[in-house]
């Protein structure tokens, strides 16, 4: 299995667990809740008798029963006549009262008068339970209630909890994830540079040997031998290129037309002549190129539109650019094989091939050269199984070049 593919198992794996842990956390407490608001109902009704009872006793020791048994029941409440005129309250806060108070009665009580408090304390009980209906001294009255302190912050507490959870997990995969790229960066520039210095000598020992054999077999206009030192310049690039990764590259102005157009011509005639290529844009286009590094981008994704192709093809490059946002697009199109929807970005990740001896790091250093040294972006732009793929580079421009011919 792909290891990407696997990545992304494990992915929907630990994401349906994490579901399951917070639905159950969820369904664990609004159990309790349902269960205590039934237990805080049952003890607002039975102080609602308890208030109905005081009223209706002169027996001292069952007083001092109900009294005590009234006293125990802490559920905000608020009593009111059918009219909703308030008679009495329990729970709320004791610094407010609803009756009105002479300054010298105020003073001693140290009580304000905010009949609004009480207001808005009932019509908020009305909103969250059915009242109770009982009966004083002939007078129907109405109990209303809300759920406790704990009630409240228990229906709160998963909601915090897991967004906690999520706040630190959060920040640890960021940390986790700056980590582990700042080693896979490490890697590649080690990997780069050592590759570097490994391709010097060979390189250098064959551009000897061609010098050599122009010499002995007076071969110093021979076709063949200007294509052989073109590959071994190509070499010479190519350990520059990897010389260059882990530091910052030299950008410098360059016709965009131009650079494409010739890397095009210097790669047309390494592959099969059953592909043809098209290139078509606006040469007057300018941007910050580091051409060995541009080219390596350019390699890339004409040899994997080369492999998508299976038998006869074509290769189309055209660049285009927006003025007013200062953007060049160069799209490159196959009509190969073509990249599933799911794919488009799975693409660009190391270690992803669709061949049995890909390493799967081509797409991966396009991206590293556009994005961190060209200040770019590249995307599969669209693609179509079995017709083809068309991948987006953008580059920002830095000027149009008015005497270049379009």
């Amino acid at each position: 299995m792909n290891p990407y593919e696997q990545k992304r198992r494990w992915k929907y794996f630990l994401l349906a667990f994490a579901v399951v842990i917070a639905s159950g956390s969820v369904f664990y407490t609004s159990y309790l809740v349902k269960k205590i608001a039934q237990s805080e109902r049952t003890r607002a009704q039975v102080w609602a008798i308890s208030m109905k009872q005081l009223a209706n006793t002169y027996d001292n020791d069952f007083l001092s029963y109900v009294f005590a048994v009234r006293d125990s029941l802490v559920v905000p409440a608020i009593v009111t006549k059918a009219n909703g005129e308030i008679q009495t309250t329990r729970g709320l806060d004791s610094t407010r009262t609803y009756i009105k108070l002479d300054p010298e009665e105020a003073k001693l009580s140290k009580k304000k008068y905010d009949p609004q408090y009480f207001q808005d304390e009932l019509s908020y009980m009305k909103s969250q339970h059915e009242p109770f209906k009982i009966t004083m001294l002939g007078e129907p009255l109405l109990v209303y209630y809300k759920d406790s302190a704990l009630l409240t912050q228990l229906k709160m507490f998963p909601y915090i909890q897991l967004s906690v959870i999520a706040v630190f997990l959060l920040v640890a995969y960021t940390a986790f994830s700056s980590s582990r790229k700042s080693e896979q960066n490490q890697v590649w520039v080690g990997l780069a540079k050592e590759t570097a210095h490994q391709l010097g000598t060979p390189i250098s020992s064959l551009m000897a040997w061609i010098e050599l054999i122009k010499e002995k077999f007076n071969a110093e206009n021979d076709p063949l031998m200007g294509e052989m030192e073109n590959d071994v310049k190509r070499l010479e690039i190519v350990a520059d290129r990897f010389s260059k990764i882990g530091s910052k590259p030299q950008l410098e102005e360059h016709s965009v037309y131009g650079v494409v157009k010739e890397f095009v011509d210097y790669f047309k005639v390494r592959v099969s002549n059953r592909i043809t290529f098209e290139m078509t844009g606006n040469r007057r286009l300018m941007a910050g190129l580091n051409i060995p590094l541009f080219d390596w981008v350019l390699e890339n994704l004409l040899k994997n539109a080369v492999n998508a192709i299976e038998g006869p093809g074509t290769i189309k490059v055209q660049i285009t650019g927006n003025k007013q946002k200062k953007l060049i697009f160069i799209d490159i199109s196959d009509t190969g094989k073509g990249i599933p929807r799911s794919k488009f970005d799975t693409v660009f990740q190391p270690g992803y091939t669709t061949r049995k001896r890909g390493w799967g790091l081509g797409l991966s250093l396009t991206k590293r050269i556009i994005q961190n040294y060209h200040n770019g972006q590249i995307s599969v732009k669209d693609s179509e199984v079995g017709k083809g793929t068309t991948f987006r580079i953008v580059l920002k421009t830095m000027r149009y070049d008015k005497e270049a011919k379009v």
